[in-house]
């Protein structure tokens, strides 16, 4: 069912290929016995990678596990980037601490935090995503003013809607008294096109997948 549910759904979609991810480079095992102290937490690899400590340690204590990711990040001017969990993947018994970072000066690395939520063992693979960057312009969100209207207010906006509604309420009807038709259709498909109802024009500017450049090592 959940892997239907991120074939099908496309902002889930969209969403899983946003940003770029950090994998570990070793598997590891981190153990809390739930205490507030630094040494509550052991961080044990499970590979030959050489210094564990140099990946991952208990710095901030509280159940906080620190990962230096290895990388000095540098955005272009104005642009800052989100440090974030790898999307749509949550783990048992720990959960990534979002942070949003000014790289377009910052002259030293950035780490990213992770917390336990109970005590135990968390295990992490080598190659699993430990961190997820996307850039973010540094005043976009302040540039917004939002607002609240009736739906009256906006006609053309209002007429698609209710288009959508009784398309929605049909196709439902027709999925709970097994009509071969609409079970044939399995699911609508009006976002995942980009498909409006009114007179179904595709918008021009929908995406149905992304294609991030992979990065270039220039490091040699």
């Amino acid at each position: 069912v959940a892997q239907q549910l991120h074939y099908r759904c496309l902002p889930l979609n969209i969403a899983n290929s946003y940003g770029w991810e950090i994998l570990s480079p070793a598997s590891f095992e981190l153990a809390w016995n739930g205490r507030a102290e630094k040494e509550a937490i052991t961080i044990t690899a499970l590979d030959d990678y050489p210094d564990i400590g140099s990946l991952a340690l208990s710095h901030f204590s509280m159940g906080v596990v620190t990962f230096h990711l290895g990388y000095m990040f540098r955005t272009p001017p104005g642009w800052d980037l989100l440090a974030t969990a790898p999307m749509n993947r949550p783990k048992h018994g720990i959960y990534a601490l979002s942070g949003i970072i000014e790289t377009d000066w910052l002259p030293f690395p950035f780490t990213m935090n992770w917390k336990m939520t109970a005590p135990g063992i968390v295990r992490f693979e080598k190659g699993e995503p430990i961190c997820t960057i996307i850039p973010i312009q540094h005043d976009m969100l302040e540039s917004f003013r939002p607002e609240m209207r009736v739906l009256d207010a906006e006609p053309e906006l209002k007429r698609e809607y209710e288009a959508w509604t009784r398309s929605r309420t049909d196709f439902l009807a027709g999925l709970a008294n097994q009509d071969p038709e609409t079970l044939k259709q399995s699911w609508q498909k009006y976002y995942f096109q980009g498909q409006r109802l009114t007179d179904n024009e595709r918008v021009a500017t929908h995406k149905s997948k992304l294609r991030l450049a992979a990065p270039e090592d220039h490091a040699e």
